[in-house]
């Protein structure tokens, strides 16, 4: 048994990408459809929202200070130290198809940002991709074919990179090489029917990976060689993403949604949508930073 905590209770329509920044001692997140960034002080600071004209899918903090991350159609720097926050494009991808969008992001250890997108128009055709924003500003795509692109992370040596299919259940697993290049790609989970589809993940200090269950409530965690270990229900349905955060990195937050909800569904589950957490025994890994 876990305490599982609503830390902060918000109706995020698609609630996802929570980052820890260790520097600001905060927790930040994105509400994808409701085109907001929220920012949570874990040592008593107020709690604060931006508010945007685009989606903002993903976040990931510049070693020289502000943020790096993915609007709908591209790559962005964002500086939150104002009320009015706008992001400057770096480069726009995919504009010849309006139905695509950038989705998850995460940063790797020679401090490149990974980051897919998704075909949000219908959710079927393989349409999205997998881009690697390099420290030079240049953008290389990687992988093609994805339904839903989601959920990257890196082991702990480095050496396997995490990626997800969400519409087909099935995270794979690539090695990663120390120039950081990915080859090999395979399954390494292949979740059955009713399991929820494969969002967010991350990777602990043991190297087991924690995967969240969009539509199946819950958050589960597997060892390096791909076996279930722990299984932690949820009480909404839609578990999207994780990371690990608090001055010890000892704290799992966890994302949630409303979308795909009706207002049935919602007056059942009132809290889909919030910020939770709780302590699962085990660490995690320190926020990789963005070097350009």
């Amino acid at each position: 048994m876990v305490d599982l905590k609503c830390v902060w209770e918000t109706p995020a329509i698609l609630g996802e990408g929570p980052l820890w920044v260790a520097r600001e001692n905060a927790l930040y997140w994105v509400d994808v459809v409701g085109k907001q960034v929220h920012h949570y002080g874990i040592a008593g600071e107020a709690k604060k929202t931006w508010n945007f004209d685009t989606e903002i899918t993903s976040l990931a903090p510049r070693k020289q200070g502000g943020f790096v991350g993915t609007t709908r159609k591209g790559f962005a720097f964002f500086d939150f130290n104002s009320d009015t926050v706008k992001p400057e494009m770096i480069a726009s991808f995919e504009t010849n198809i309006p139905g695509n969008r950038f989705n998850d992001g995460k940063v790797d250890f020679l401090g490149r940002f990974w980051a897919g997108s998704v075909d949000e128009a219908n959710w079927r055709d393989e349409l999205g991709s997998l881009y690697r924003l390099n420290a030079d500003l240049t953008v290389q795509k990687i992988e093609s074919n994805y339904i839903c692109s989601n959920g990257p992370a890196f082991s702990v040596d480095h050496k396997t990179f995490y990626h997800n299919e969400t519409m087909k259940g099935i995270v794979y697993a690539f090695d990663f090489s120390s120039e950081g290049e990915i080859s090999n790609k395979r399954p390494f989970i292949q979740f059955k029917d009713g399991e929820g589809g494969c969002d967010g993940l991350t990777v602990d200090s043991e190297d087991c990976i924690w995967v969240c269950h969009f539509g199946g409530g819950r958050i589960t965690r597997y060892s390096p060689k791909g076996e279930l270990l722990q299984t932690i229900p949820f009480p909404v349905p839609n578990v999207t993403s994780c990371t690990f955060g608090g001055e010890n990195l000892d704290t799992l937050f966890i994302t949630t949604a409303r979308y795909g909800m009706s207002d049935e569904d919602v007056a059942k589950d009132p809290i889909a949508g919030s910020l939770f957490s709780f302590k699962p025994g085990v660490k995690g890994l320190p926020t990789q930073e963005f070097t350009a």
